[in-house]
């Protein structure tokens, strides 16, 4: 369109604002090398001025250059220009296409919005557009809907293309350490022994171990390192030895590369906006699950693990994660209980958690989580010491067939992670001796004259020696590993011990940690459950076989100081015709002992009573038993005074010179008396006496009636 024909959108007032020009390119590698386009785009200040623009009127923005126009985030240069088109002060926005503005249809309406509204012109090199214009606005409307259809189109082409690649397993990313690419683009081991040699420890020790920190542990212990190779940079392929540290084992463990498979699509990133002052966007990475991954080849490559194995290494670190699902038993630690992480609840089927009491000398299995979660009561609680006993001895009868094989494959097991770990320092002695070597060898090669560059390689040569001797003593020092100075008589002894594995089960030597291993590989899930008195255990075995079986259910403190039943039938069956300590005799001599413990008395009876409200035939006092008579037969003082009739005073006196049988209690206390019919009938009065007032004047007679 000529410019005459544009120019009749273009008013005094546009003219006496600015025209800004965007300069964008979505690379730095387009900014580099694209330079047609950049220098296309600031040819637009020639455009401006024939429009009509004077040079002092017109203003670059090129502050995005190397920036992506699919979202204004980042862009400091798009957000300057809307905020100036939003003051008024620009008349005309000019760029070499809409794509160069923004590729995004929410960002490129809301800039045609604001143009509307502050009534500036929008310019590219077809023409003039004047936002306020339904038709302006519907065309430019079309080429911004365009703009970010053709960079979903770019999108779709290229990830579409990386995904053919990935099918063929030809795509290729970064390898993790031990596998490197080879001239002709395979995957291969990596050749130096060392690396191949750590890396084969780690899968050797998470196979014995079944934990990562343990791996770490192992590591840290006998101070080996752990290769890693650098990726880009100009350290680019270059092998670093560092620390080992648990993400790194994770990495190693998680990666199916080691076993042989090229798998495409293992992680997924989500973008999302981080708020404040900057608002900026940030990618999620989170691992898919194996199921999920798109695209899986098998056996593409040599690898240091099989795939089986691979899938083994996923299922126990997902049974170490350290939560309350059921499926994850957490990984084995040292603590004493046995049953660590397998026992279920045979009431609600959660998984029962462990807790110690007196500074770990008591041992609980406990249902908490429900509690834990719905604050609700806990739903079972029992000792533990007793249940692991009973599941450690059907574990041992269940081996007795296989022992000797075990304590073989143990040994055998124990050898070779021994002269695994020699081999393993003598690798960094050797790759510490060619650095060494090198070193010496540049030293040499460098011109004696330059002592500059000489004395920096002779440092290095000097701090390379070091290292090797340090590599040597401590290899020299370190102990030897049990299993490479065993004899023959030493091994025919360990074989001889596997024959006893309780021994071998209960020995100081073996740790709880190695126990509970054994119980995981042979043992799958054990629940417990109270049924009346009795704990059932109910074992569940790696074949899916079952074994049930129980033990006596602990009583609790109050349980343990409970009179037994018998005992109170037998109060309540002599208290009409016994005495509180008659009772306590009989029942001392029947062998029963009181709740607390320790011996009956007439005090620990007559609380029994009173707590069952059992009424005494016998009682201590009179005042309980009006009849004066008690069930024994044996009578009161006052009921004896008048059967005999005496005053109590001679039935006192009788008392204490034997004339009359009795019992007392306590000293001072009430006596019951025993009286037969023939002993009442010899000991009574004739007669009664009564004592009459004494009468003024008169002396006192006793008359008899």
């Amino acid at each position: 369109m000529p410019i005459q024909q544009h120019t009749l959108k273009i008013r005094p007032d546009h003219l006496s604002r600015q025209a800004v020009i965007y300069v964008r390119q979505s690379t730095l590698l387009q900014v580099r090398e694209n330079i047609g386009s950049t220098t296309r785009q600031y040819d637009l200040v020639k455009r401006a001025h024939e429009l009509g623009w004077e040079q002092a009127g017109i203003e670059v923005i090129d502050q995005d250059q190397g920036q992506s126009g699919s979202s204004t985030i980042g862009r400091d240069g798009f957000q300057l220009l809307v905020a100036e088109v939003g003051l008024g002060h620009v008349g005309a926005v000019l760029s070499l296409e809409v794509s160069r503005l923004a590729r995004s249809c929410s960002d490129w309406y809301r800039l045609l919005e604001i143009c509307a509204l502050t009534d500036t012109l929008v310019i590219d090199e077809e023409g003039v557009y004047d936002p306020g214009l339904y038709n302006d606005r519907l065309l430019l409307g079309f080429k911004g809907t365009m703009s970010e259809a053709e960079l979903h189109w770019l999108h779709q082409r290229l990830q579409g293309g990386k995904l053919t690649k990935a099918e063929q397993g030809k795509l290729r990313f970064r390898l993790p350490s031990g596998l490197i690419y080879d001239p002709v683009g395979h995957v291969v081991l990596d050749p130096d022994e060392a690396v191949q040699g750590a890396i084969r420890l780690v899968f050797t020790l998470f196979e014995q171990h079944q934990s990562a920190l343990a791996v770490v542990s192992y590591f840290a212990k006998h101070q080996l390192r752990f290769p890693t190779r650098h990726w880009g940079g100009v350290r680019s392929g270059e092998l670093e030895w560092v620390p080992l540290c648990h993400g790194r084992v994770l990495d190693v463990l998680h990666s199916p590369l080691y076993a042989g498979a090229y798998v495409y699509g293992r992680t997924h990133t989500r973008r999302h906006a981080l708020p404040g002052e900057e608002p900026r966007i940030k990618g999620r990475t989170r691992r898919v699950k194996q199921e999920e991954w798109p695209i899986v080849l098998l056996d593409r490559h040599p690898g240091y693990i099989t795939w089986d194995q691979f899938r083994c290494n996923q299922q126990q670190l997902a049974d170490n994660q350290n939560t309350t699902a059921a499926a994850h038993r957490g990984a084995v630690r040292d603590g004493p209980s046995l049953l660590q992480g397998i026992v279920l609840c045979g009431s609600c089927g959660r998984r029962m958690s462990v807790r110690y009491q007196r500074e770990g000398s008591v041992l609980i299995y406990e249902c908490s989580q429900a509690h834990t979660q719905l604050a609700v009561k806990v739903c079972q609680t029992m000792r533990g010491d007793r249940i692991d006993q009973v599941v450690g001895k059907a574990l041992l009868e269940a081996m007795e067939p296989a022992q000797l094989e075990v304590a073989l494959s143990a040994l055998a097991h124990l050898e070779g992670r021994a002269k695994q770990l020699d081999q393993q320092a003598k690798r960094q002695i050797e790759r510490a001796q060619y650095d060494a070597d090198l070193a010496r060898r540049r030293y040499h090669a460098v011109d004696p004259e330059n002592r500059l560059v000489a004395r920096s390689l002779e440092r290095d040569w000097n701090e390379k020696l070091v290292e090797v001797d340090r590599l040597e003593r401590e290899y020299q020092t370190q102990p030897v590993p049990d299993a490479l100075r065993l004899s023959a008589e030493q091994r025919e002894q360990i074989r001889a011990l596997a024959q006893d594995l309780p021994t071998l089960w209960g020995a100081p030597t073996t740790t709880n940690a190695q126990r509970k291993q054994l119980v995981r590989w042979l043992i799958k899930d054990v629940t417990l459950a109270k049924r009346g008195d009795l704990v059932v255990i109910d074992i569940r075995w790696q074949t899916e076989a079952r074994t049930s079986l129980s033990i006596p259910r602990l009583k609790k403190s109050w349980e343990l100081r409970q009179t037994r039943p018998e005992v109170i039938a037998s109060i309540q069956k002599w208290a009409p015709t016994y005495s509180d300590a008659s009772m306590a005799s009989l029942l001392n001599e029947a062998g029963y002992s009181a709740g607390g413990g320790g011996m009956f008395t007439a005090k620990k009876v007559q609380s029994l009573r009173y707590d069952y409200q059992i009424e005494a035939g016998c009682p201590q006092g009179p005042a309980a038993c009006p009849t004066g008579q008690r069930g024994d037969g044996r009578y009161s003082a006052r009921t004896a005074a008048t059967l005999l009739h005496v005053n109590i005073s001679t039935i006192a006196k009788w008392c204490e010179t034997g004339r009359l049988e009795y019992v007392q209690t306590a000293p001072h206390g009430p006596r019951w008396i025993t009286l037969t019919p023939e002993r009442i009938a010899e000991l009574r009065k004739p007669t009664q006496q009564h004592w009459k007032p004494r009468q003024t004047g008169k002396p006192q007679q006793n008359v008899v009636e």
